[in-house]
């Protein structure tokens, strides 16, 4: 399947001109990185329909397409459930992706952010079966799909449609043992069903490149010549089933150091590992909700609220440099409330917080996630 090196250009952060304006692409600049990273030995290139207010697919047709060789590249590009209201809505999709890209198939083709509601919306849409079609007809090379849920689910997503190439994942460090993320859980389903992984939020969106001053001082000490996100990325690559790892890169500097030590890429060591692991522990301790996530608060939750998964949300979505209206934190509590109770479920009973050894003030901390994940 894949035979690139390991890092993959994300088109999701592309350099802007106006930065209050997704769509204002700063195109000069894109057509530099595009060709620097070419040049380098990388061919890895990843959109889709939305990134950017739908201008993503155009930016790879301008700064990519219609530049280079189309063997010397590979594209992958991503269809959502949410715009999908019909059978005939599939094809009228990939249509104009097809035109947008400028381009006669794809190389990797996904159908994107697959969770239990999308699942179902992909499946009564029989976009599988669709999607094999296209496969069929040489219009993609490759076939899969993106993943944000539980580890359970994507067993049997992909025990269901063992025709998938690759699944993408999101993984990094500190989401290697997230109870909400499930990272590590998730890449070792995909590992048993023999499926390569190609990872997302290597970096969490930016939060990995600005750590605590411990944490950065931590990874220089070892090692003054690499950079703080580096170590994300080193981390994901290292992963034996992990075939692309994307980095969302936004100007030349952040590309210059990603190609640079990916170039010729040797995975974390023994020593390395052990750096990332303190890390995860100190950025841990610096969060809003010192959540343990024991869990003794769940059991005695007449709302079924899953309270430590909505914790690990919120502290996650604090660490984002930049806050948005709606994250990856954000998509996932949605998720959750599909079997769970919502933050603004709790009817202040108490029963947690008589049992939570680190005496955290639950029902508040509930408050507030309902009021920022929830408005």
């Amino acid at each position: 399947m894949i035979s690139e090196k390991k890092l993959g250009f994300g088109m999701m952060r592309l350099p802007l001109l106006d930065p209050n304006k997704p769509s204002s692409i700063d195109l000069e600049q894109t057509k530099q990185m595009v060709d620097a990273f070419l040049e380098q030995g990388f061919t890895y290139f990843d959109t889709a329909w939305m990134y950017h207010s739908f201008q993503s697919e155009k930016a790879a047709k301008e700064a990519l397409v219609e530049r280079h060789p189309r063997e010397s590249y590979t594209l992958a590009t991503k269809l959502h459930a949410g715009y999908l209201q019909s059978k005939e809505d599939r094809d009228r999709i990939f249509e104009e992706q097809r035109k947008k890209c400028g381009v006669e198939y794809f190389d990797y083709y996904l159908l994107h952010d697959i969770g239990m509601d999308h699942y179902k919306i992909y499946t009564d849409l029989d976009c599988f079966t669709w999607l094999q079609e296209k496969k069929q007809q040489g219009l993609v090379k490759n076939i899969g799909f993106s993943y944000h849920d539980n580890a359970e689910l994507l067993d049997k997503v992909l025990t269901e449609h063992p025709e998938m190439d690759f699944v993408q994942l999101q993984i990094n460090y500190l989401d290697w043992e997230s109870p909400a993320i499930q990272s590590r859980l998730c890449y070792e389903v995909a590992t048993k069903h023999k499926v390569p992984v190609i990872v997302m939020e290597p970096v969490k969106g930016g939060a990995l490149a600005n750590v605590p001053q411990e944490v950065a001082e931590l990874f220089q000490a070892r090692h003054p010549d690499w950079s703080v996100p580096s170590w994300a990325i080193r981390f994901a690559a290292g992963l034996e089933n992990v075939a692309v790892v994307l980095s969302g890169m936004s100007d030349m500097q952040q590309l210059m150091d990603n190609t640079g030590y990916m170039a010729d890429f040797e995975p974390l060591g023994k020593e390395e590992i052990a750096l990332v692991e303190q890390a995860v522990d100190k950025i841990k301790a610096d969060i809003a909700i010192p959540c343990t996530g024991c869990g003794y608060c769940l059991d005695g939750c007449p709302m079924n609220i899953p309270i430590p998964r909505y914790f690990t949300l919120y502290n996650d979505y604090q660490k984002r440099p930049v806050k948005k209206k709606w994250t990856l934190e954000v998509g996932y509590y949605e998720r959750l409330t599909m079997t769970f109770g919502k933050a603004s479920d709790c009817i202040g009973c108490g029963n947690c917080e008589g049992v939570c050894p680190q005496h955290l003030n639950i029902i508040e901390n509930l408050k507030e996630i309902a009021g920022r994940f929830e408005e």
